[in-house]
């Protein structure tokens, strides 16, 4: 789960960790009262759940009442298109007004779940304010790693070694410290998958203060945290996704993609995405419907891949284990007599029940190939794709 910045960082204040003075809008009849507060000089922020907004369009520093003003009226209610969002982009539904630091240094700071060695890892870096993807393509030296206990935290000594390799000045390293030890609690105590602070700067007037902040919430532990799932903001998601979040589906929509993908598994769904692209097609989705998928869920994900206008035919990749291979084509079928799917299907199903759902689909009389293997749908791919051209 995605939390907004101005929720992570309330987060922060929570923890002790500082912050600009701020506040959150989504009238621009606010907008003037609050820059007046921060005396005309201030930041203003899109509140939206993608990367790049700077680069995009949606952060600048303003210094008028007039400029804060127009700034924000082109912001509200408006969409903002980044790398990350797609063509069509974001809505703003609200902005960020904060007080301007006057800036020192800037510092990168994160914790991340690092499954390689199955722990919390601190990644930090010099070169705070840049794209981190950016610094480890030119500048992988500068970007130093941490890794931290499950068991005991992050330890003194590696936080003194953060300090070396940040050059944090002496009379701000206890400082530097507890906000590392907080920022690390925080991590802990509330399930996040990724806690992202860039840039974390050093004040003219040697203050620190988190200027950005990201946190992600590990959907499987929400349950946990009431207080933190009243945070999300549905109004983020597509309605694809709102339909994905409601059946507990993982569901990624890949831009001008024609092969719509089922599989159950997430490594399964990378391996056929991988397979799509070497049949030197596209696939449209990344689609997991989990171990465990009834019918309900498997009539939900189908409805889920037919309403991406670009998807052109179907790959179904099931290996059965829980879920059984039968129900699977049943739900395949009942929707696309509700839907009328004229979009054809090539299906790979191993496992449980795998000839009885073969069966049912091929006397379903819906346009139906079914393939031995994911070579041979591979090769089914390539026919289609080179008959459609």
């Amino acid at each position: 789960m995605n939390l907004h910045e101005y929720q992570s960082k309330q987060l922060l204040s929570d923890y002790n960790i500082p912050t600009p003075n701020g506040y959150v809008i989504s009238s621009l009849e606010l907008v003037k009262k609050y820059i007046a507060e921060f005396e005309n000089s201030a930041v203003i922020k899109a509140q939206v759940h993608t990367g790049g907004r700077g680069k995009a369009g949606g952060v600048k520093m303003v210094t008028s009442e007039i400029e804060a003003y127009n700034f924000a009226e082109n912001l509200l209610g408006k969409n903002l298109v980044t790398h990350q969002t797609g063509s069509k982009g974001i809505k703003v539904n609200q902005i960020l007004i904060e007080e301007a630091s006057k800036i020192e240094r800037e510092i990168y700071l994160s914790i991340i779940i690092d499954n390689t060695v199955s722990s919390p890892v601190i990644i930090t870096s010099i070169e705070g304010g840049m794209d981190i993807e950016d610094v480890s393509k030119l500048m992988p030296e500068k970007i130093k790693t941490t890794i931290c206990s499950p068991l005991l935290g992050i330890s003194n000594y590696k936080i003194r070694q953060i300090c070396k390799d940040l050059e944090i000045p002496e009379n701000l390293k206890n400082e530097f410290s507890q906000i590392v030890l907080s920022l690390y609690k925080l991590f802990i105590k509330n399930d996040c998958t990724l806690i992202e602070i860039n840039p974390l700067v050093i004040t003219k007037d040697e203050k620190i203060i988190a200027l950005d902040a990201k946190i992600n919430i590990d959907d499987d532990a929400v349950f946990r945290h009431p207080s933190l799932k009243k945070l999300e903001d549905k109004s983020q998601m597509s309605p694809l996704e709102a339909l994905t979040n409601k059946y507990d589906l993982s569901y990624v929509k890949l831009e001008k993609g024609k092969v719509g993908c089922m599989v159950n598994g997430a490594g399964l769904a990378m391996a056929t995405m991988d397979l799509t692209k070497w049949a030197g097609a596209e696939p449209a989705n990344f689609l997991d419907i989990g171990g465990s998928a009834n019918e309900e869920k498997i009539i939900a994900a189908f409805k889920i891949i037919i309403e991406d206008k670009d998807v052109e035919i179907i790959l179904v990749n099931l290996f059965a284990g829980i879920a059984r291979a039968d129900v699977v084509a049943t739900g395949i079928v009942k929707a696309s007599k509700e839907t009328s799917s004229k979009i054809p299907l090539v299906v790979v199903m191993r496992g449980t029940n795998s000839e009885e759902g073969l069966s049912i689909l091929n006397n379903s009389n819906l346009d139906i190939i079914s393939a031995s293997d994911l070579e041979h749908a591979a090769i089914i791919l390539k026919e289609k794709i080179s008959g459609g051209k």
